[in-house]
């Protein structure tokens, strides 16, 4: 960050020098004519003397590499501009990147395709389901699938106010339209948690602290409830015909289904994608926490 921002002045001020001190861009243009001047006959030198090596080498090898230092020497601005965007481009881009974090997570539309659903969210207040027991998170399946899941907060009054009650729909529709029953798993995630779970590996999260909507109330993990038993599996049929439902309905309320992620997939997880969160957070955390999206 402290290097990039260096960079950026340093270019910022040479670019004015130039501009509006007339010594300074005279001097400026001496330089860059000498330095010229003295790279192409450096080049017309190393072009004679390739030439002259080509007339008497005898190797097919040797003939073949002073063939090449000769086109080299010839296309010498060629070779220079390849240079420029093969490396100065990158290196420029790797620079902007750490002073902008790009957080592709904040062009999501986030509108609610079906009006009736609109307007049924608009219309009325939908309260969250009583607790389950404990003991309902903390069978084999669910340990397996969840880790520390038993540890997760599932209280829906500490998500966002606006998420929750698209998250409410999406159980509502599941129930009503498809007859799946669903629990919350886990809602909001402290910074402390989310590196405990990103410690455990890349198979459980890739997003360390503050870098996890869940850290904002507005993600929640949720699976499916059969027979008085929490359902996670992805072996199961009837589970994943349920997640692919899930994400139908999650996407027609304007949510991100992490069903649909090319990396990880997370099926059971949604997230409602607000403009700089991430962003803002990246910029607001404790150095030891840090941001790399």
């Amino acid at each position: 960050m402290i290097w990039v921002l260096g960079g950026y002045f340093v270019l910022v001020s040479t670019g004015l020098a130039l501009v509006f001190l007339p010594g300074t861009r005279a001097v400026a243009l001496n330089g860059w004519r000498r330095g010229a001047d003295r790279l192409s006959q450096w080049f017309r030198r190393a072009q004679q003397a390739s030439q002259q090596g080509l007339t008497q080498a005898g190797g097919g090898g040797q003939r073949l590499g002073l063939s090449v230092v000769a086109w080299l020497a010839r296309h010498v601005w060629v070779v220079l501009a390849a240079l420029a965007v093969l490396v100065v481009l990158p290196l420029l881009a790797m620079g902007w990147r750490h002073w902008y974090q790009i957080e592709t997570f904040d062009h999501t539309d986030v509108r609610i395709r079906d009006e009736r659903i609109a307007a049924l969210l608009a219309g009325e207040r939908l309260t969250p389901p009583a607790p389950l027991p404990p003991e309902v998170f903390t069978t084999r399946e669910v340990e397996l699938a969840r880790p520390m899941v038993r540890f997760a907060s599932r209280d829906w009054a500490l998500l966002d106010a606006e998420f929750a009650q698209r998250l409410l729909m999406v159980f509502r529709v599941m129930r009503e339209q498809h007859g799946y029953e669903m629990v919350l798993l886990e809602g909001y995630r402290s910074p402390q948690r989310q590196e405990q779970l990103a410690a455990m590996g890349g198979h459980v999260t890739q997003a360390g602290a503050f870098r996890s909507y869940h850290q904002f109330g507005l993600a929640a993990d949720s699976a499916f409830m059969r027979m008085g038993q929490v359902v996670i599996s992805e072996r199961d049929p009837w589970a994943m015909r349920g997640y692919e439902l899930y994400g139908e309905v999650a996407a027609s309320l304007g949510l991100t289904w992490g069903g649909g992620w090319k990396n990880l997939k997370d099926l059971g997880h949604v997230e409602l994608r607000r403009p700089g969160v991430l962003r803002r957070a990246a910029q607001e955390a404790p150095p030891a926490v840090g941001y790399a999206y």
